[in-house]
């Protein structure tokens, strides 16, 4: 079994999971290499749950027991971590005399790295899909998540037509939402803390059968149950600031993929741009005012 079908395992079942065994889905998902390296007793005393529900947990999920489900995932990083792997963690360790800013930015990397790992490939390239044959395009994010919102809306506005940035506080949001369909595509980036305006939005939106991208910081945060397709962002801890690295790199390939995807479109409208004089509103490399 890979990570990745463990984790939609969980997703199938984590709604009628109990409180302590969603605690477990959400450590789980952070750190499945646990179930691997530690003992059911050990993994449940590590969260602040009982061994029990541990083994429940695994019933759950429809396994025959902890042995089994560690058994598989040990397989899983045995035949998946190479020499190789080794060798630069090693390395990553002779960093730590470095200067502050390489010491922040080697993090940045390694959670760029946890996050690519994590991506459902297809359900990238199915995104991507959605999104070059959209009639239009909606980007949600408030608070933390408005100004990735905001940078997404814009750079996919270069490349297509009829892309909006979403903002409630300015807008009629219902009168917005009505003129979203099954032609829609929305894409809604939603980090810890949760706001339930976002959900509600959400909710809304999926009642116009618009095709839902959700960016978060976890596969079980709560916009995941709205979305058709979820892009878990990796942070070293619940905060945005963390994320903020691997989030806009993760955005930049959508970007780029959408680039590749629309090829034609995409130089059109780069011609159109290049067509219309902007030296009143930018200056040239070495000009002074």
């Amino acid at each position: 079994m890979n990570i990745l079908k463990l984790q939609e395992l969980i997703r199938e079942h984590y709604t009628s999971m109990s409180k302590s065994q969603k605690k477990l889905a959400n450590y789980v998902f952070d750190h499945p290499k646990d179930i691997a390296l530690c003992s059911a007793a050990e993994l449940g005393s590590k969260i602040g749950i009982s061994e029990s529900t541990v083994i429940r947990f695994t019933y759950t999920l429809g396994f025959s027991g902890y042995m089994e489900l560690q058994k598989l995932i040990r397989e899983h990083f045995f035949s998946h971590e190479s020499s190789i792997t080794t060798y630069q963690q090693s390395k990553l360790l002779l960093q730590q005399d470095s200067t502050f800013y390489k010491q922040v930015m080697e993090k940045d990397r390694q959670s760029i790295l946890h996050t690519m790992n994590q991506i459902d490939e297809s359900y990238y390239y199915k995104a991507i899909t959605k999104l070059s044959k959209a009639n239009s395009v909606y980007v949600l994010g408030l608070r933390t998540s408005y100004s990735a919102a905001n940078w997404l809306s814009f750079s996919l506005g270069l490349v297509k037509e009829n892309v909006h940035f979403m903002r409630p506080e300015t807008e009629d949001v219902i009168r917005t939402i009505t003129q979203m369909n099954s032609n829609s595509v929305v894409i809604i980036i939603s980090f810890h803390r949760y706001l339930k305006e976002t959900i509600q939005i959400a909710q809304l939106i999926r009642r116009q059968k618009a095709f839902i991208i959700g960016i978060t910081d976890s596969p079980l945060a709560p916009i995941h149950v709205h979305s058709d397709v979820l892009f878990p962002i990796y942070s070293t801890s619940k905060s945005t600031l963390d994320a903020v690295s691997p989030l806009f790199s993760f955005m930049n390939a959508i970007v780029a993929g959408l680039i590749v995807e629309q090829k034609d479109d995409f130089n059109k409208n780069q011609e159109l741009y290049k067509s219309i004089p902007s030296n009143f509103l930018f200056e040239e490399e070495g000009e002074t005012t």
